[in-house]
């Protein structure tokens, strides 16, 4: 319903002071909405179901679904590459907890880089928070929604590549006892992927949380794991080059290498090296590209993912608690 008070209508503002103040009034049929109300709950589950689909595009255009088509496609590659293998008579070239360590740090940074944003930075550069914070639904319940949607969609980038190895690797063993033995290592493979949805999740959040600018925001996100790899790479490198050279004596054969405390606190400052840690640190048996076989040292790997994890969605929350005050 609407009134009418246009210039040149009796009673707008073109009428004369004196005049009859009349109104005229449009039917342009609205009805007011007498379903039921679903609550918070119902939007929580509707925000997250909607920004699953967003990372993967879903909802978009057919542009906005070409990187993570791609990403997953190459995620499962090994395993594809891995089953053909094995239907040759090969042993198996892929193992669940490590997968393809290099292939799928490379991926998953693309991915959450791209992705991230797209659930957080598009909200924030068109301004719409207020009008989610107009509903029925408390500041912690948006940045809690895009959290558990962005780590179901990366544990989909995780965990289908496993289920591909697993299917192939099954379907070229024979017996009760080998397919007893692969089940018994995808569940740690499976494990593992859980552990890096849930941090990778956090972190890309917060870092593409912070800028509305969706360029910037997957600069930023990329930016940081690549560069802290890349760091503690070099890092391990350097420090197992000096564990060699003083374990070269001078005539004789070379001693074996033993890690040392240095070695082991430079896995620290990468997400993508205290995964390793904290997998191997946890029974992981397969040789480690990354970091050495921590021993004790792994409860530290584990206490700093759980510390990173953390102050990450600490600073999401809050992030949109003040996001929410000032709407």
């Amino acid at each position: 319903m609407s009134v009418d008070t246009s210039p040149g209508v009796p009673g707008g503002p073109g009428a004369r002071a004196g005049g009859n103040r009349t109104g005229v009034i449009h039917d342009l049929g609205y009805q007011r909405y007498d379903g039921p109300r679903l609550g918070r709950r119902r939007i929580i589950a509707a925000l997250t179901w909607h920004s699953f689909r967003a990372a993967f595009g879903f909802g978009r255009g057919p542009k906005a679904k070409i990187m993570p088509v791609i990403a997953i496609l190459a995620l499962c590659l090994p395993a594809v590459i891995n089953a053909f293998a094995m239907s040759q008579g090969n042993a198996q070239l892929v193992n669940y907890d490590v997968y393809n360590a290099t292939l799928r740090i490379l991926i998953m940074t693309l991915f959450v880089a791209v992705q991230a944003p797209e659930l957080v930075s598009r909200d924030i550069r068109s301004r719409v928070l207020p009008l989610y914070f107009s509903r029925p639904i408390r500041s912690g319940d948006y940045p809690l929604a895009k959290y558990l949607a962005f780590t179901a969609a990366c544990l989909v980038m995780m965990e289908v590549p496993l289920l591909v190895l697993y299917g192939g690797s099954i379907a070229n063993v024979h017996g009760g006892a080998a397919v007893w033995a692969q089940t018994r290592a995808l569940i740690p493979g499976l494990l593992i992927g859980l552990m890096w949805s849930v941090v990778l999740a956090a972190i890309s959040l917060f870092l593409a949380s912070l800028t509305g600018r969706r360029a910037f925001a997957t600069g930023t996100v990329a930016i940081f794991f690549l560069l802290t790899f890349t760091l503690a790479e070099i890092l391990l490198q350097v420090e197992h080059q000096n564990v060699i050279d003083h374990a070269q004596p001078a005539n004789g054969p070379l001693a074996a290498p033993t890690a040392s405390l240095a070695e082991k606190v430079s896995g620290l400052f990468s997400p993508f090296t205290l995964f390793d840690g904290v997998g191997r640190w946890l029974g992981g048996t397969t040789p480690s590209l990354l970091v050495p076989k921590p021993g004790g040292f792994g409860a530290v790997y584990a206490l700093v993912l759980v510390a990173i994890t953390v102050a990450c969605l600490a600073g999401l929350f809050t992030r949109y608690n003040r996001k929410a005050r000032m709407s």
